[in-house]
Protein backbone atom coordinates (compact mmCIF):
# COMPACT_ATOMS: atom_id res chain seq x y z
CA UNK A 1 0.00 0.00 0.00
CA UNK A 2 2.77 2.17 1.09
CA UNK A 3 4.70 1.64 -1.86
CA UNK A 4 1.68 2.27 -4.51
CA UNK A 5 1.05 5.87 -2.96
CA UNK A 6 5.28 6.39 -3.34
CA UNK A 7 4.77 5.30 -6.79
CA UNK A 8 1.71 7.65 -7.02
CA UNK A 9 3.36 10.25 -5.77
CA UNK A 10 6.37 10.09 -7.32
CA UNK A 11 4.79 9.88 -10.89
CA UNK A 12 2.31 13.19 -10.01
CA UNK A 13 5.93 14.94 -9.30
CA UNK A 14 7.09 14.09 -12.37
CA UNK A 15 4.12 15.10 -14.60
CA UNK A 16 4.25 18.58 -12.50
CA UNK A 17 7.90 18.34 -13.43
CA UNK A 18 7.50 17.95 -17.47
CA UNK A 19 4.78 20.45 -17.49
CA UNK A 20 6.61 23.31 -15.61
CA UNK A 21 9.27 22.63 -18.37
CA UNK A 22 7.21 22.66 -21.15
CA UNK A 23 5.56 25.92 -19.52
CA UNK A 24 8.82 27.41 -19.39
CA UNK A 25 9.72 26.28 -23.14
CA UNK A 26 6.48 27.99 -24.66
CA UNK A 27 6.85 31.35 -22.40
CA UNK A 28 10.91 31.21 -23.80
CA UNK A 29 9.51 31.09 -27.26
CA UNK A 30 6.53 33.42 -26.94
CA UNK A 31 9.26 36.47 -25.46
CA UNK A 32 11.52 35.25 -28.41
CA UNK A 33 9.08 35.93 -31.35
CA UNK A 34 8.15 39.25 -29.32
CA UNK A 35 11.46 40.34 -29.33
CA UNK A 36 11.77 39.74 -32.79
CA UNK A 37 8.60 41.08 -34.31
CA UNK A 38 8.46 43.87 -32.04
CA UNK A 39 12.28 45.28 -31.91
CA UNK A 40 15.10 43.66 -33.57
CA UNK A 41 13.27 43.39 -36.88
CA UNK A 42 13.23 47.14 -37.11
CA UNK A 43 17.49 46.78 -36.85
CA UNK A 44 17.14 43.98 -39.46
CA UNK A 45 15.48 45.46 -42.22
CA UNK A 46 16.39 49.47 -41.76
CA UNK A 47 20.31 47.74 -41.08
CA UNK A 48 20.22 47.52 -45.07
CA UNK A 49 19.62 51.28 -45.87
CA UNK A 50 22.61 53.52 -46.91
CA UNK A 51 22.66 57.12 -47.96
CA UNK A 52 22.98 57.96 -51.28
CA UNK A 53 26.34 58.68 -52.62
CA UNK A 54 26.92 61.73 -54.51
CA UNK A 55 28.27 61.58 -57.99
CA UNK A 56 31.70 63.14 -58.13
CA UNK A 57 31.59 65.54 -61.30
CA UNK A 58 34.06 65.60 -64.26
CA UNK A 59 37.23 66.99 -64.28
CA UNK A 60 36.98 68.16 -60.64
CA UNK A 61 39.91 70.21 -59.40
CA UNK A 62 42.45 71.97 -61.12
CA UNK A 63 46.04 70.64 -62.33
CA UNK A 64 45.96 67.44 -61.05
CA UNK A 65 44.76 68.73 -57.63
CA UNK A 66 41.51 67.69 -55.78
CA UNK A 67 38.76 69.43 -55.00
CA UNK A 68 37.82 69.88 -51.24
CA UNK A 69 34.17 68.04 -51.08
CA UNK A 70 31.35 69.94 -50.59
CA UNK A 71 29.83 69.56 -47.09
CA UNK A 72 27.02 66.65 -47.43
CA UNK A 73 23.72 67.42 -45.41
CA UNK A 74 22.05 64.20 -44.12
CA UNK A 75 18.44 64.56 -44.90
CA UNK A 76 15.17 62.27 -43.95
CA UNK A 77 12.00 62.62 -45.63
CA UNK A 78 8.79 61.28 -43.93
CA UNK A 79 5.03 62.21 -44.58
CA UNK A 80 1.54 61.27 -43.71
CA UNK A 81 2.09 59.93 -40.28
CA UNK A 82 -1.59 60.40 -39.22
CA UNK A 83 -1.25 60.05 -35.40
CA UNK A 84 -4.98 58.73 -34.45
CA UNK A 85 -6.95 61.61 -32.43
CA UNK A 86 -10.01 61.24 -29.52
CA UNK A 87 -13.06 60.27 -31.97
CA UNK A 88 -11.73 57.56 -34.64
CA UNK A 89 -8.78 56.56 -33.19
CA UNK A 90 -9.53 53.26 -31.23
CA UNK A 91 -6.89 52.68 -28.07
CA UNK A 92 -5.66 49.67 -29.59
CA UNK A 93 -5.24 50.78 -33.28
CA UNK A 94 -3.77 53.78 -31.54
CA UNK A 95 -1.29 51.85 -29.80
CA UNK A 96 0.05 49.59 -32.06
CA UNK A 97 0.50 52.09 -34.88
CA UNK A 98 2.33 54.53 -32.79
CA UNK A 99 4.71 51.67 -31.19
CA UNK A 100 5.40 50.73 -34.81
CA UNK A 101 6.03 54.43 -35.67
CA UNK A 102 8.13 54.94 -32.21
CA UNK A 103 10.39 51.79 -33.37
CA UNK A 104 10.89 52.56 -36.62
CA UNK A 105 11.73 56.23 -36.11
CA UNK A 106 14.08 55.61 -33.17
CA UNK A 107 15.82 52.67 -34.74
CA UNK A 108 16.27 55.39 -38.49
CA UNK A 109 17.56 58.01 -36.03
CA UNK A 110 20.29 55.55 -34.33
CA UNK A 111 21.25 53.60 -37.55
CA UNK A 112 21.27 56.46 -39.37
CA UNK A 113 22.19 59.22 -37.87
CA UNK A 114 20.41 62.46 -40.12
CA UNK A 115 21.15 65.51 -39.44
CA UNK A 116 17.72 66.78 -40.33
CA UNK A 117 13.90 65.35 -40.43
CA UNK A 118 11.89 66.78 -41.95
CA UNK A 119 7.67 66.14 -41.93
CA UNK A 120 5.75 66.79 -44.84
CA UNK A 121 2.01 67.03 -43.52
CA UNK A 122 -0.52 65.09 -42.38
CA UNK A 123 0.84 64.70 -38.98
CA UNK A 124 -1.73 64.50 -37.04
CA UNK A 125 -5.23 62.69 -38.16
CA UNK A 126 -7.62 64.84 -36.35
CA UNK A 127 -6.03 68.03 -36.07
CA UNK A 128 -8.74 69.75 -38.26
CA UNK A 129 -11.28 69.39 -35.55
CA UNK A 130 -9.55 68.12 -32.31
CA UNK A 131 -10.57 70.09 -29.20
CA UNK A 132 -7.90 71.90 -27.47
CA UNK A 133 -7.70 69.13 -24.52
CA UNK A 134 -7.56 66.71 -27.59
CA UNK A 135 -4.66 68.59 -29.38
CA UNK A 136 -2.54 68.93 -26.36
CA UNK A 137 -3.02 64.97 -25.83
CA UNK A 138 -2.07 63.87 -29.76
CA UNK A 139 1.10 66.77 -29.49
CA UNK A 140 2.10 65.10 -26.61
CA UNK A 141 1.98 61.65 -27.96
CA UNK A 142 3.69 63.08 -30.96
CA UNK A 143 6.94 64.22 -28.78
CA UNK A 144 6.83 61.03 -27.35
CA UNK A 145 6.79 58.60 -30.69
CA UNK A 146 9.37 60.95 -32.28
CA UNK A 147 11.78 62.39 -29.62
CA UNK A 148 14.84 62.58 -30.92
CA UNK A 149 18.65 63.92 -29.96
CA UNK A 150 19.41 67.45 -29.51
CA UNK A 151 22.02 67.49 -32.71
CA UNK A 152 19.15 66.44 -34.69
CA UNK A 153 16.69 69.17 -36.10
CA UNK A 154 12.53 68.07 -37.11
CA UNK A 155 10.90 70.36 -39.12
CA UNK A 156 7.35 69.66 -39.99
CA UNK A 157 4.73 71.01 -42.78
CA UNK A 158 1.33 71.72 -41.97
CA UNK A 159 -1.04 69.23 -43.90
CA UNK A 160 -4.59 68.96 -44.23
CA UNK A 161 -5.57 66.92 -41.63
CA UNK A 162 -3.75 69.34 -39.27
CA UNK A 163 -5.35 72.62 -39.95
CA UNK A 164 -8.42 71.57 -42.72
CA UNK A 165 -8.83 72.02 -46.30
CA UNK A 166 -8.82 75.58 -47.92
CA UNK A 167 -12.71 75.92 -46.68
CA UNK A 168 -11.73 74.43 -43.01
CA UNK A 169 -8.67 76.18 -42.28
CA UNK A 170 -8.82 79.06 -39.61
CA UNK A 171 -6.01 81.52 -38.12
CA UNK A 172 -6.66 79.35 -35.15
CA UNK A 173 -5.47 76.58 -36.58
CA UNK A 174 -2.62 77.46 -38.27
CA UNK A 175 -1.30 79.14 -35.02
CA UNK A 176 -2.17 76.06 -33.14
CA UNK A 177 0.34 74.21 -35.58
CA UNK A 178 2.46 76.97 -35.75
CA UNK A 179 2.91 77.09 -32.21
CA UNK A 180 4.34 73.11 -31.81
CA UNK A 181 6.13 73.37 -34.79
CA UNK A 182 8.50 76.15 -35.90
CA UNK A 183 6.67 78.57 -38.19
CA UNK A 184 9.78 79.51 -40.19
CA UNK A 185 9.29 79.03 -43.94
CA UNK A 186 12.89 78.83 -44.70
CA UNK A 187 15.38 76.63 -43.47
CA UNK A 188 19.06 77.13 -44.21
CA UNK A 189 21.74 75.08 -43.35
CA UNK A 190 25.01 73.90 -44.76
CA UNK A 191 24.28 76.42 -47.82
CA UNK A 192 21.02 74.83 -48.71
CA UNK A 193 17.88 76.65 -48.49
CA UNK A 194 14.69 74.65 -48.07
CA UNK A 195 11.45 76.13 -48.33
CA UNK A 196 8.61 74.65 -46.09
CA UNK A 197 5.09 75.62 -47.88
CA UNK A 198 1.62 75.40 -47.02
CA UNK A 199 0.10 74.04 -50.04
CA UNK A 200 -3.34 73.88 -48.32
CA UNK A 201 -3.21 77.90 -48.62
CA UNK A 202 -2.30 78.17 -52.47
CA UNK A 203 -5.99 77.66 -53.70
CA UNK A 204 -5.13 81.11 -55.31
CA UNK A 205 -8.76 82.36 -54.38
CA UNK A 206 -7.40 85.71 -53.09
CA UNK A 207 -8.83 84.60 -49.30
CA UNK A 208 -7.19 85.86 -46.38
CA UNK A 209 -4.93 82.97 -45.18
CA UNK A 210 -3.74 82.46 -48.92
CA UNK A 211 -2.58 86.03 -49.51
CA UNK A 212 -0.44 85.89 -46.59
CA UNK A 213 1.02 82.66 -47.04
CA UNK A 214 1.77 84.51 -51.11
CA UNK A 215 3.24 87.12 -49.31
CA UNK A 216 5.38 85.20 -47.63
CA UNK A 217 6.71 83.34 -50.45
CA UNK A 218 6.84 86.81 -52.48
CA UNK A 219 9.35 87.70 -49.85
CA UNK A 220 11.45 84.67 -49.73
CA UNK A 221 11.98 84.50 -53.16
CA UNK A 222 12.60 88.09 -53.18
CA UNK A 223 15.57 87.36 -50.38
CA UNK A 224 16.56 84.34 -52.70
CA UNK A 225 16.91 87.13 -55.77
CA UNK A 226 14.05 85.47 -57.14
CA UNK A 227 11.53 87.22 -59.11
CA UNK A 228 8.67 85.30 -61.02
CA UNK A 229 4.50 82.23 -60.39
CA UNK A 230 5.35 79.50 -57.50
CA UNK A 231 8.23 77.85 -59.42
CA UNK A 232 9.51 80.78 -61.00
CA UNK A 233 9.59 82.67 -58.09
CA UNK A 234 12.16 80.27 -56.04
CA UNK A 235 13.46 78.23 -58.70
CA UNK A 236 13.45 74.96 -56.60
CA UNK A 237 16.58 72.25 -57.97
CA UNK A 238 14.14 69.63 -56.27
CA UNK A 239 10.28 69.54 -54.77
CA UNK A 240 8.97 66.77 -51.94
CA UNK A 241 5.78 66.58 -51.20
CA UNK A 242 3.41 64.24 -49.08
CA UNK A 243 -0.47 63.97 -48.83
CA UNK A 244 -0.64 60.79 -51.41
CA UNK A 245 0.47 57.99 -49.22
CA UNK A 246 2.35 56.47 -52.35
CA UNK A 247 5.88 57.18 -54.13
CA UNK A 248 5.78 58.62 -57.61
CA UNK A 249 7.92 61.30 -59.20
CA UNK A 250 6.68 63.96 -61.33
CA UNK A 251 8.65 65.86 -63.94
CA UNK A 252 7.57 69.38 -64.15
CA UNK A 253 8.13 72.05 -67.06
CA UNK A 254 11.29 73.20 -65.98
CA UNK A 255 12.79 70.24 -65.50
CA UNK A 256 12.12 70.22 -61.48
CA UNK A 257 11.45 66.33 -59.91
CA UNK A 258 8.73 66.80 -57.81
CA UNK A 259 8.96 63.41 -55.68
CA UNK A 260 6.06 62.16 -53.03
CA UNK A 261 6.85 60.86 -50.18
CA UNK A 262 4.93 57.72 -48.86
CA UNK A 263 3.36 57.48 -45.60
CA UNK A 264 5.49 56.52 -42.49
CA UNK A 265 2.11 54.39 -40.82
CA UNK A 266 1.37 51.17 -41.49
CA UNK A 267 -2.20 51.84 -41.03
CA UNK A 268 -1.98 53.29 -44.62
CA UNK A 269 0.34 51.03 -46.13
CA UNK A 270 1.49 47.30 -45.89
CA UNK A 271 4.77 48.53 -46.70
CA UNK A 272 5.99 52.18 -45.25
CA UNK A 273 9.33 54.04 -46.02
CA UNK A 274 10.83 57.38 -46.28
CA UNK A 275 13.42 58.78 -48.58
CA UNK A 276 16.55 59.69 -47.64
CA UNK A 277 18.55 62.73 -49.03
CA UNK A 278 22.35 63.38 -49.10
CA UNK A 279 22.11 67.31 -50.70
CA UNK A 280 24.57 69.79 -50.94
CA UNK A 281 24.35 73.64 -52.35
CA UNK A 282 25.41 72.32 -55.90
CA UNK A 283 23.33 68.41 -55.77
CA UNK A 284 21.50 65.95 -54.28
CA UNK A 285 20.84 62.04 -54.28
CA UNK A 286 17.93 59.98 -52.97
CA UNK A 287 17.26 57.07 -51.92
CA UNK A 288 13.79 55.50 -50.21
CA UNK A 289 14.53 52.94 -47.23
CA UNK A 290 11.53 50.77 -46.67
CA UNK A 291 10.64 49.95 -43.25
CA UNK A 292 9.50 45.69 -42.03
CA UNK A 293 6.27 44.52 -43.81
CA UNK A 294 3.33 44.34 -42.10
CA UNK A 295 2.28 41.59 -43.41
CA UNK A 296 5.59 39.85 -43.02
CA UNK A 297 5.31 40.41 -39.16
CA UNK A 298 1.83 38.59 -39.35
CA UNK A 299 2.82 35.53 -41.06
CA UNK A 300 5.68 35.31 -38.57
CA UNK A 301 3.06 35.20 -35.43
CA UNK A 302 0.94 32.98 -37.76
CA UNK A 303 3.90 30.48 -38.16
CA UNK A 304 5.25 30.47 -34.41
CA UNK A 305 1.62 30.42 -32.69
CA UNK A 306 1.28 26.93 -35.13
CA UNK A 307 4.31 25.91 -34.00
CA UNK A 308 3.60 26.45 -30.39
CA UNK A 309 0.21 24.88 -30.91
CA UNK A 310 2.45 21.43 -31.93
CA UNK A 311 4.59 21.55 -29.18
CA UNK A 312 1.89 21.96 -26.68
CA UNK A 313 -0.23 18.79 -28.16
CA UNK A 314 2.30 16.55 -28.95
CA UNK A 315 2.96 15.34 -25.70
CA UNK A 316 -0.72 14.82 -25.29
CA UNK A 317 -0.89 12.52 -28.39
CA UNK A 318 -3.76 14.31 -29.78
CA UNK A 319 -1.09 14.88 -32.42
CA UNK A 320 0.10 11.52 -32.92
CA UNK A 321 -2.95 9.68 -32.88
CA UNK A 322 -4.08 10.83 -36.54
CA UNK A 323 -0.47 9.61 -37.40
CA UNK A 324 -0.60 6.89 -35.99
CA UNK A 325 -3.98 5.86 -37.94
CA UNK A 326 -2.41 7.07 -41.17
CA UNK A 327 0.07 4.61 -40.86
CA UNK A 328 -2.52 1.68 -40.11
CA UNK A 329 -4.50 2.51 -43.01
CA UNK A 330 -1.39 2.58 -44.84
CA UNK A 331 -0.06 -0.95 -44.26
CA UNK A 332 -3.57 -1.78 -44.68
CA UNK A 333 -3.47 -0.94 -48.52
CA UNK A 334 -0.39 -2.61 -49.27
CA UNK A 335 -1.10 -5.74 -47.53
CA UNK A 336 -4.47 -5.95 -50.00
Amino acid sequence: MASSQLGARGQCLRLLKTRGFLLLKLSAAILAVLLFCEFLIYYLVIFRCSWPELKTPEGAGTLGAPKAPEPVLRAMFLADTHLLGAVRGHWLDKLRREWQMERAFQTAVWLLQPEVVFILGDIFDEGKWSSPEAWADDVGRFWKVFRHPPHVQLRAVAGNHDIGFHYQMDTYRIKRFEKVFNPERLFSWKGINFVMVNSVALEGDGCDICSRAEAELLEISHWLNCSRELLWWLRPRLILSGHTHSACEVQHRAGVLEVSVPSFSWRNRNNPSFIMGSITPMDYALAKCYLPREDMVLTTYCVAAGCLMLITLIPTGLVSAPFHFGQRVLRKFKTM
